[in-house]
């Protein structure tokens, strides 16, 4: 398939969700439309409501464009390091997102390493990480916030710590899986060659997982974003993607709203990206050490 016809269907359904959005932006803000006309003694209809729904200071859906024209102004418009600015409060964000993806992936690799090379561990941890993930994160943020708050600790880390939480489950379950993906006849052969534990482990199962560990690592990069947003919201945080939520719905900011949620996807679809990237380069590498060996 060519670029241009595999693009051709994502381009399709992003022009029908397009106009879907325009459709529900106008069913939902004309009536505040028709009442600001009524109060104005002008009643609206045809076209001049259309113009009216997609045109509002604070509508209850904005339009695709009043989003788009809201991030260019809040990003290429102003100076990146102004707090009104959709860049600084990005990066605000993402050094939590990216400070816990770290620790959620080493802490989900170390989970998943015990859990497959030890029984006692696979019985007695494995329940645990999974019943962790019953736990609703909008309960449990505010608790990680002020008890690390009681104790001095406060700005990236707590913040940190809420992505991690969410984002090694992911890991733990993927290395699990992939850690056991090998067949029993090539465990069985690297024990018949009297290889340890340890160099199976590094020449078998490593290399196994790593098309696991990609696909839960793009799975915990989304989760972390969204742990860092959750975590900016009980804080009272003045900067951070999750603050700008917060301050919009306090003034009934929609559009201020969806910008900061539109940059949020943005990010996810950036650091998905860029995890993809990586997942190429090393299957390469890994082929092309596979012919090199040959």
């Amino acid at each position: 398939m060519t670029a241009r016809g595999a693009l051709a269907p994502v381009l399709t359904v992003l022009a029908v969700l397009v106009a879907v959005w325009y459709l529900a932006a106008i069913a939902l803000n004309a009536p505040m439309a028709r009442d600001a006309a009524a109060r104005a003694g002008a009643p609206l209809s045809g076209r001049a409501l259309v113009e009216a729904t997609l045109s509002q200071e604070r509508p209850r859906l904005p339009a695709p464009d009043q989003i788009v024209a809201e991030v260019w102004k809040t990003t290429v418009e102003m100076n990146p390091t102004s707090k009104r600015s959709l860049i600084y409060h990005s990066w605000v964000t993402l050094s939590a997102t990216l400070t816990g993806f770290a620790l959620g992936t080493g802490l989900g690799v170390l989970l998943a390493i015990g859990i497959v090379r030890d029984r006692t561990m696979d019985a007695s941890v494995m329940p645990w990480v999974i019943a962790s993930q019953t736990i609703p994160i909008l309960a449990i943020a505010p608790m990680i916030i002020v008890v690390l708050n009681s104790v001095g600790v406060t700005g990236l880390l707590p913040k940190a710590l809420i992505s991690m939480y969410l984002s090694f489950f992911p890991v733990v379950v993927g290395m699990v899986k992939g850690f056991r993906s090998p067949d029993a006849i090539l465990v069985d052969l690297t024990r018949t060659w009297n290889a340890t534990a340890g160099q199976a482990f590094r020449s078998l199962r490593w290399p196994a997982s790593v098309p696991f560990l990609f696909a839960s690592l793009k799975v915990a990069a989304a989760a972390s974003l969204v742990g860092a947003i959750i975590g900016e919201l009980p804080t009272g945080a003045v900067a951070g993607l999750g603050a700008r939520m917060l301050s919009g719905s306090y003034y009934g900011q929609t559009i201020q709203i969806w910008a900061a949620l539109f940059m949020a996807a943005l990010m996810a679809a950036a650091l998905i990206a860029v995890i993809g990237l990586a997942e190429r380069g090393v299957a390469r590498a890994m082929g092309a050490r596979r012919e090199g060996a040959r």
